[in-house]
């Protein structure tokens, strides 16, 4: 893994050991960011399940504002503190070793709204797809243009709609799918009132 574009631009990123994390690949990170385009510039990302970092430190890289971390497991989260460091990142992050759920409680409290929000759970637990989906749904964090991509096995079903959120999106690398979500825009009713 490394740095594909940025200030960081071709620095390697080390991964954790053992099975519990499962690092995205260079082609689909480059692939995601081609997607997300100019807009990551002076954004607010959030990087959930997030690993080694990669996805994260890739946002700094291209001058996101700021990146919150949210990682549950030890391994992990000095995986990540290592990358960042070997990056020459000192600010513009946050770090934070939580389950996730807790954590966009905490988000949610804070006030915090992000233009991005990637999601990467262990493919193992299939319920945890539809349930942080829902927990972003009802979360409010995401800004108004903002998106969520959540990336699960390949061809893995997912609801094309939530209550505030709506699949717009979904691409298929490997053995992985990303699948992209935005906010509902206000529709009209059948009288072409709103």
């Amino acid at each position: 893994m490394r740095i594909i574009s940025g200030r960081a631009k071709g620095k390697r990123l080390k991964a954790p050991s053992g099975n519990n994390t499962r690092p995205i690949t260079d082609m689909i990170k480059e692939s995601l960011f081609n997607v997300l385009g100019l807009g990551v510039a002076g954004s607010y990302f959030l990087d959930l399940f997030a690993g080694s970092g990669a996805v994260g430190i890739e946002a700094l890289s291209r001058n996101a504002a700021l990146v919150l971390f949210i990682e549950k497991d030890n391994n992990a989260i000095r995986v990540i503190k290592d990358n960042l460091i070997n990056c020459g990142f000192d600010k513009g992050y946050e770090v934070y070793r939580n389950d996730v759920f807790k954590a966009l409680d905490i988000i949610r409290k804070r006030g915090l709204y992000f233009d991005y929000i990637y999601i990467d759970p262990p493919f193992t637990n299939e319920p945890i797809f539809e349930e942080t989906l829902k927990a972003l749904d009802m979360a409010g964090i995401l800004a108004g243009e903002g998106i969520i991509i959540i990336r699960t096995r390949r061809k893995k079903l997912l609801p094309s709609k939530l209550k505030n959120i709506k699949k717009y999106r979904v691409n298929d690398y490997g053995e992985s799918t990303l699948h992209y979500y935005c906010l509902f825009e206000e529709e009209e009713n059948d009288d072409g009132n709103i």
